[in-house]
């Protein structure tokens, strides 16, 4: 008679705990995308940067660059332009904490083999 009704004790139990964990893991999984994501937006800044330094597209090496990351929902926080050599820095905001990412392009380097 006196343990009637455990199961039901322990079920609700069991769902509290997984209820903690995904709440736990839910956010950190999203900043993790969105930290891939500013990734991705840095590489197509910093190309953007590079070939409009290069000639291969027309406009200001940086003002594309803002343009690219701001479509790919980034801000540019820095963008440097060393021969044609572009190397940019976005970010964005992910659960009020700065996520930001770092990318240079350019032409290969000519190695010695």
């Amino acid at each position: 008679m006196g343990e009637r009704g455990a199961g039901s004790l322990l079920v609700v139990a069991i769902l509290g705990a997984v209820l903690c964990v995904v709440a736990t893991v839910l956010p950190l999984q999203f900043a993790l995308s969105r930290r891939h994501a500013m990734a991705g937006a840095a590489d197509a800044a910093a190309l953007a940067a590079a070939d409009a330094r290069s000639g291969a597209v027309a406009g200001v090496p940086c003002d594309l660059a803002a343009r690219v990351a701001a479509a790919n929902g980034a801000r540019l926080d820095a963008c440097a332009v060393d021969g044609l050599v572009a190397t940019v820095r976005v970010s964005t905001l992910v659960l009020g904490v700065a996520v930001t990412a770092t990318a240079s392009a350019g032409p290969p380097s000519r190695g010695e083999d």
